[in-house]
């Protein structure tokens, strides 16, 4: 092979590499303008939701925050009503109790007054 056989050879070799280089940036460069119009797309979605968020969540938390402090209310009563009828059952309880240890101490002594009778005769 003489010299100049060997060049165009070399020169058919490095165009070749310099057309596929220059392909290669041009689809690699339409993906990117494709990856950064997706990304601003991306972004403009993400705030318009961001902002849709905070003007829907902030009277939805009020809306929360009135029925917690509703049910509160609601336990406070409740625990109330509970406590009132825990303190009537243990005073009818208490007077049950004493009313029967006084008829079961009159019914003892009677008993004990009628066994002593008894037993003198």
């Amino acid at each position: 092979m003489s010299v100049e056989l060997s060049q165009v050879i070399l020169n058919h070799g490095l165009t070749f590499l310099a057309v596929s280089t220059a392909v290669i940036l041009i689809v690699v460069g339409c993906y990117l303008v494709k990856l950064i119009k997706d990304l601003s797309v991306l972004a403009k979605n993400v705030n318009e939701t961001s902002i849709m968020l905070n003007c829907e969540l902030k009277p939805t938390l009020e809306e929360l925050n009135e029925t917690i402090h509703s049910i509160n209310s609601l336990v406070q009563s409740t625990d109330e009503g509970v406590g009132n009828v825990k303190v009537g059952i243990e005073n009818a309880l208490s007077k049950t109790k004493a009313f029967s240890e006084s008829l079961l101490g009159g019914f003892f002594k009677g008993f004990m007054t009628v066994f002593s009778l008894i037993k003198r005769k």
